[in-house]
């Protein structure tokens, strides 16, 4: 099973509390984290792109880094871990996008891949003018589709001449091709969302559940089997979860409920905002899985807490459910957290035996 980071390229990672560790984003941050988590013989990390933040006491998410430039940075200074940059797809052609993907897979071969975000935040693009109208929120997987479908054809072909809907190609070019395949991932939690994963993408981001219940995602798994099933292709989920661990399992919940319990309630407020935004949104769909009231303070991720001892066994647990490929964690202390992952879970993970 494979192990992944969601490393911080905005401020403060994924809790949105006044009590969590507040730090700004920088590429010496990043890097340390990812160098460490290739030295631990982690497999992946991804960043995230967001375009606006939260705001609130906490500022939360208002200082972030762009994601590809991010990952050019790493990919230069590590060796062997993969590397996921994400790209909002109204933000940048396809065209453009295609080779600045063949760009940074020629600084690490066979390393990279790209994470499709069709946007379902809107004030991220009308503070641009890119925003097309509330009527994209229905066309967001057509328009995700076409912009794959170019990408895919200048990697492979050196050159498209696709004709969509949103997207028109004219002998378009692309030399050099990638050395290898660039793998594709999304995050769409929604029917329509995983029809188009399993139709163009390699792997599923799929939001863990609860706290402290490793499985509770297993029907998640099983939508995105199912949608698999339908095209033949081999695709899995990549399941986002927190951990959040000390010595003992009381002292790791007394942090958890220390940030539960001082959440910033005005960037709460503004992403809730942002996920009604879309009346005709599945209520599966990822704004709506992120943005419930009862654990939005961390996005409603599932949650690992406890000891080093209790986090490896329920880690464990997550890794057996049908159909799971790998898990992305996010922690609390992101420096902290991934020295206690490489020398005091990772080695009691089953999942992970000869890793490290």
């Amino acid at each position: 099973m494979d192990i992944g980071v969601f490393i911080p390229i905005a401020n403060n990672g994924w809790i949105i509390s006044k009590t969590s560790p507040q730090y700004l984003p920088s590429f010496e941050l990043n890097k340390t984290i990812t160098q460490r988590a290739e030295h631990y013989g982690l497999d992946f990390v991804l960043s995230m792109i967001k375009l606006r933040g939260f705001g609130g006491e906490t500022e939360f998410w208002d200082y972030a880094h762009e994601s590809f430039t991010l990952m050019a940075g790493l990919a230069a200074v590590t060796e062997r871990i993969k590397l996921f940059a994400s790209v909002a797809v109204l933000t940048l052609p396809p065209a453009m996008i295609a080779r600045m993907a063949v760009t940074i897979d020629s600084i690490a071969p066979g390393r990279f891949g790209v994470n499709i975000v069709s946007g379902w935040a809107k004030d991220e693009y009308t503070q641009m003018g890119l925003w097309p109208g509330d009527e994209y929120f229905g066309y967001r997987y057509n328009y995700s589709t076409e912009f794959v479908t170019v990408m895919k054809q200048l990697w492979e072909n050196g050159q498209s001449d696709f004709k969509g809907e949103h997207f028109i190609m004219n002998d378009c070019r692309l030399l050099p091709k990638p050395e290898g395949k660039i793998e594709l991932v999304a995050a769409g939690q929604s029917d329509t969302g995983m029809a188009f994963t399993a139709e163009h993408c390699d792997y599923q981001f799929v939001l863990g559940s609860g706290v402290n219940t490793p499985a509770a995602y297993a029907p998640t798994n099983e939508r995105l089997m199912a949608a698999a099933a339908k095209t033949g292709r081999d695709v899995g989920s990549y399941v986002l979860m927190m951990v959040i661990a000390d010595e003992t399992d009381e002292a790791a919940m007394a942090k958890w409920h220390d940030y539960h319990d001082n959440a910033d309630m005005d960037a709460l407020a503004w992403m809730a905002g942002q996920g009604a935004g879309d009346p005709n949104a599945d209520a599966s769909g990822t704004a709506a899985s992120i943005t419930a009231p009862e654990g939005a303070v961390n996005f409603n991720m599932g949650t690992i807490v406890g000891s080093y001892e209790s986090v490896a066994r329920m880690l464990d647990e997550a890794s057996a459910v049908p159909g799971t490929k790998g898990i992305m964690l996010t922690f609390d202390d992101f420096m902290q957290g991934i020295e206690d992952f490489g020398t005091k879970i990772q080695p009691l993970m089953k999942s992970r035996e000869g890793k490290g």
